[in-house]
């Protein structure tokens, strides 16, 4: 078998471009409706479609990514794909998987970020992933799935939260009954800001290693599937409804003070961010994720009782099924 060349390599290679495409596709729609409605002028993506030879390092790829930024319903989003194969796997995964070290990988993924303008319309992040160690001796030495998606709210409405998780956990339960509660509980570990002592947001999915003991490979490449068409069907909807309801420089302010929780997360915690820097990646493409504008004050918090102040209910992990999650 070339190992490089695999049908299994191909799909997956196929799959995550087929996510970029149905998602920016979504976001251009999104943006020329705005646009029509403010009779002004669509912005567009703007395409860096990119291969790297060989490294030093025995790493090499191709991929493509997407940026569109200044329109109206986001500020700045970002629809990127990755195809790499390494020579050795990065201290990341070894971390996780020590029994893989000094095997090299395949990678495929997939990873959205969408930053609104509005500050009633939350921030929004995917990413889906099919990886394949390789032995020394050239074998595969195991293959997983990984991803996930997470709603990053600044004035949270309930409903939004419930209709983004009521839209991944339909993708869960077509393939596992038991999946939404497992991924859901995972999310809430791994976006947690421990010295904040508060999760990023309302939380979502997230599940990572997920291999034969879970599923076929035919069975779980249909989940990452469905679960890209859920963050299309769970959170772009959120955003139209948004997109319009006024605002101000308070909400601005405070916008741009919870983005800081999001950019301590991501240089700090975030496994696809490490991921990337640690395999010699695109550092313009890895952090695409970063919103365009920020802001960090000394030890502002929101008035007690003020709307600004609700979200902190948001922030830790809830039942957002039951009748008062907050109870």
């Amino acid at each position: 078998m070339n190992f490089a060349a695999s049908a299994t390599r191909q799909r997956a290679a196929g799959l995550v471009a087929e996510l970029q495409e149905r998602i920016c596709s979504r976001i251009l729609d999104l943006e020329r409706a705005t646009a029509a409605a403010a009779e002004r002028a669509a912005s567009a993506f703007t395409v860096d479609d990119w291969e790297s030879p060989p490294s030093e390092r025995g790493i090499a790829g191709y991929g493509s990514t997407r940026v569109i930024a200044g329109g109206a319903p986001l500020e700045k989003a970002g629809v990127n794909t990755s195809v790499v194969t390494g020579a050795q796997l990065p201290p990341s995964v070894v971390a996780q998987r020590p029994e893989l070290e000094g095997h090299g990988f395949f990678a495929a993924g997939v990873s959205v970020v969408c930053h609104p303008c509005n500050p009633h319309a939350p921030a929004a992040h995917c990413n889906y992933r099919y990886f394949e160690a390789q032995a020394p001796d050239g074998s595969r030495s195991a293959w997983w799935f990984g991803g996930g998606a997470d709603l990053t709210p600044y004035y949270p409405v309930l409903d939004d939260v419930r209709d983004f998780h009521r839209a991944l956990k339909a993708a869960c339960d077509r393939t596992n009954d038991d999946f939404y509660a497992e991924f859901k509980n995972w999310c809430d570990r791994y976006f947690y800001l421990p010295h904040r002592n508060e999760a990023r947001g309302a939380g979502g999915i997230f599940y990572d290693y997920i291999d034969a003991e879970r599923g076929t490979r035919d069975e779980l490449f249909a989940f990452s599937r469905a679960a890209g068409e859920a963050f299309v069907r769970g959170y772009f909807p959120i955003v139209e409804r948004r997109a319009a309801q006024a605002f101000g420089e308070r909400e601005r302010s405070f916008q741009l003070l919870r983005r800081g929780r999001y950019v301590e997360f991501n240089l700090l915690y975030d496994r696809g961010t490490l991921f990337g820097l640690q395999s010699g990646g695109r550092v313009e493409s890895i952090l695409m994720s970063l919103p365009p504008l920020v802001r960090w004050a000394y030890d502002e918090r929101p008035q007690p009782g003020s709307v600004e102040d609700a979200l902190q209910e948001y922030l830790q992990p809830r039942d957002w099924f039951a009748e008062d999650p907050f109870a």
